[in-house]
């Protein structure tokens, strides 16, 4: 086990942007929790990409964490760049983390599904992004380590994800869920041909009167 271890007339539709409910936007699969795990404090970071298909507001992550029996994850620092540790910086913030499923594996670490709480939502275009986790907080101030996957199972356009740690470089990819709320198009409804032509029509009888006047 690995301890290292981003006049003119216009006749168009109107389009609107709806906001969908709250939703996983990426997903690298599910938790492998018996291979490896990575690093996330000590001075240690842990960069995956994911890739969202349109534009979206980020309310929160998941991921599955090694921990000796006792530790438990407090909190760590999230950014969200436009490259593996740099770049353009969309959001960087500590987040707080609650534990939940945990269970235990073969080297006697408890795996453990933690939840984001308290996370400020931040809008990001269609595309591709690093995430990063490091500074992870522990109770006993111990270390914890980021489970590592592979994306094995994972389903979501642009995986499996792309890994990197600070020491090392690249790395097998992390189990981890993005999730929140991508924004949808919805179109108005276009004029009938007949509506078209009278709506036209209109306009021109208006600007022969308005031609009249001035005349």
């Amino acid at each position: 086990m690995k301890l290292r271890i981003t006049c003119l007339l216009v006749l168009a539709a109107s389009v609107s942007v709806v906001p969908a409910t709250a939703q996983v936007l990426y997903n690298n699969g599910p938790v492998n929790g018996t291979v490896d795990g990575w690093t996330i404090n000590f001075g240690f970071a842990v960069s995956d990409t994911f890739t969202l298909t349109s534009a979206s507001t980020v309310t929160g992550v998941n991921f599955y964490t090694f921990a000796l029996p006792g530790d438990f994850l407090e909190n760590a620092e999230v950014a969200i760049t436009s490259s593996e540790f740099g770049g353009t910086t969309y959001s960087d913030q500590v987040v707080n983390f609650t534990p939940s499923n945990c269970s235990s594996n073969q080297y006697g670490y408890n795996i453990c599904l933690e939840s984001s709480s308290g996370y400020s939502p931040v809008n990001l275009s269609a595309g591709s992004y690093w995430l990063t986790l490091e500074n992870a907080v522990v109770n006993d101030g111990d270390p914890i380590f980021w489970d590592e996957n592979s994306g094995v199972g994972c389903t979501s356009p642009g995986c499996p994800s792309s890994a990197s740690e600070n020491s090392l470089g690249t790395i097998p990819s992390e189990s981890f869920t993005v999730f929140g709320s991508a924004s949808t198009s919805t179109t108005g409804t276009v004029p009938e041909p007949g509506s078209v032509m009278l709506v036209g029509s209109g306009i021109l009888a208006i600007a022969g009167t308005i031609r009249r006047k001035l005349l």
